[in-house]
């Protein structure tokens, strides 16, 4: 399989150039763009889109990351690692440069170009066809977590990080020291580069035990061991230093209720359609069919990443992204032995090889041009606006009319809107922040676990307030709770207020 792709790639070989060839890497990156900017108010459909963006804006003014919260009424002061700083700029600067449509764009061409790399370096081992089949299925595991939020922006990062580790395990070297700035941007970015430091212990350990034939064990695990302390040192290299990296031990371990209570954190629903289960069966399949295996430490990290998978649907992404780029080579010199002598269909194989090439500079400035010129179009002629769901705009005029004001008691997902909005909220999505005790008597509240859970936290936050989603148990208690009645309601959003109904003005007797 890897056959021609490789002698079309080969560095020994000239590539002859053609200035306006495609290449598929390019095609799938286009293609991704545009598909993002079809489905571009879905990327916006998360409360926690408009915190970032609002937190970004907060930097901006200040002039540096914030170390206390200064958004929520309930936590006001308290400690605050804002670990995506960086990301929140950047998400800030987009909206502040071409609205909602800026953001999305954004995230677009975030996304967009990991495809690409991830493309490019499938095709170094892989025939194309499996490649875009590869590239496809990708895409499907991440659509359920494709928002504009700072995890779209790291994946590029993410994807070359995970590329030259692979390479250098392959090839038995260390990674390259290039690869060291990328963990600092990263680290600035986004808290999963503990991810990357974890894999580099994988990867190098794989390299270790692959150099024992060549007697070169101690060598190898040196230059691992050095860089692995040197992308330790650059991750440090933040406004929060050490705390950076305690906040995943801190999230994943500290937070459980919290995880256990926000959908991203919990299992995928087996009960609807999961890319997931496609993907596991259709893995299974291959390997029983084909006979396929992998070297040791490559197959525990890839039921390391199922279990992360099973466990928390945001992590899905990663079997899709990552698993293909350590797995590609060893499957690829299987498949290849297991096709020796078979027939393949030339013509088809000229063409799919022939795009296989890197793009020509003319071809990749008239792609970077026509996506220019369609997110200028799309910002002028149908710019992109959050979702009511996630950014209740006609419930917040409604209360701004009737001059209501004080502390709010609101949804989790409507946080990031209210601090949008400059109303400091009751909770938002920085579960991190709030922690456990907290979290747990919102929850235990708002579902009516106690019997005077509501009435409890109403009066100790002295709440005039709420802004909450129909269907909920403090919705229906509310509407029967003597001084508070309905303001305003709509499909996504009950805002109730805490003072008298007004009465009618009794009629006039006739004389």
């Amino acid at each position: 399989m890897p056959s021609e792709a490789t002698t079309l790639l080969s560095p020994s070989q000239p590539i002859s150039r053609v200035s306006w060839l495609f290449s598929w890497p390019l095609i799938v990156g286009v293609l991704v763009y545009l598909l993002m900017f079809r489905v571009g108010k879905a990327l916006l459909n998360d409360g926690d889109t408009l915190l970032h963006v609002s937190s970004g804006q907060w930097i901006l003014q200040n002039g540096t990351a914030p170390s206390a919260d200064p958004f929520s009424h309930t936590m006001r002061g308290t400690p605050w690692i804002a670990h995506e700083w960086l990301s929140q700029v950047l998400l800030a600067l987009a909206h502040q440069w071409g609205d909602w449509t800026g953001v999305v764009g954004l995230t677009a061409l975030a996304f967009s170009l990991t495809l690409s790399l991830f493309t490019r370096a499938l095709l170094k081992h892989l025939e194309p066809i499996y490649v875009l089949l590869f590239a496809a299925m990708a895409i499907l595991m991440s659509a359920a977590h494709l928002l504009a939020r700072p995890h779209i922006l790291t994946m590029p990062l993410l994807m070359v990080w995970t590329i030259e580790l692979v390479r250098a395990s392959d090839e038995g070297r260390s990674p390259k020291l290039w690869l060291l700035p990328i963990m600092t941007l990263w680290a600035n970015m986004h808290g999963g580069f503990t991810l990357g430091l974890a894999m580099v212990g994988v990867f190098g350990l794989q390299a270790v035990l692959d150099a024992r034939q060549h007697k070169r064990m101690a060598t190898v695990a040196k230059t691992w061991v050095l860089f692995l302390l040197l992308a330790v040192a650059c991750s440090l290299l933040t406004p929060y230093g050490i705390h950076g990296i305690l906040f995943t031990w801190e999230l994943l371990f500290q937070s459980s209720y919290a995880i256990d209570n926000i959908s991203e954190w919990m299992s995928p629903n087996f009960h609807r359609f999961q890319s997931l289960e496609v993907w596991l069966l259709g893995g299974m399949a291959l390997f029983i069919y084909q006979g396929l295996r992998l070297p040791v430490l490559r197959l525990l990290l890839l039921l390391g990443f199922i279990h992360l998978a099973l466990k928390h649907a945001r992590y899905v992404e990663f079997l899709g992204l990552l698993v293909p780029l350590f797995v590609a080579a060893p499957l690829a010199a299987q498949w290849q032995a297991r096709r020796q002598g078979q027939q393949q269909l030339e013509s088809l194989d000229r063409f799919f090889h022939k795009l296989a090439q890197p793009a020509g500079a003319g071809a990749s400035a008239l792609a970077l041009a026509c996506l220019l010129s369609f997110s200028l179009l799309s910002f002028k002629v149908s710019p992109i606006q959050p979702d009511p769901s996630s950014a209740p705009t006609q419930a917040i005029a409604a209360v701004q009319a009737a001059g209501i004001s004080g502390p709010v008691l609101n949804s989790y997902g409507f946080g990031g809107y209210l601090i949008y909005a400059e109303i400091p909220p009751f909770i938002d999505g920085r579960a991190d922040m709030y922690r456990t005790d907290f979290i747990k008597a919102y929850v235990e509240a708002l579902s009516l676990q106690e019997t005077d859970g509501l009435k409890k936290l109403l009066n100790q936050y002295k709440i005039e307030w709420t802004l909450l989603e129909p269907g909920m148990p403090a919705v229906t208690l509310l509407d029967h709770l003597p001084d508070w009645h309905r303001l305003y309601a709509d499909k996504t959003t009950v805002v109730h207020v805490n003072r008298p109904a007004p009465h009618p003005a009794p009629e006039t007797a006739p004389r």
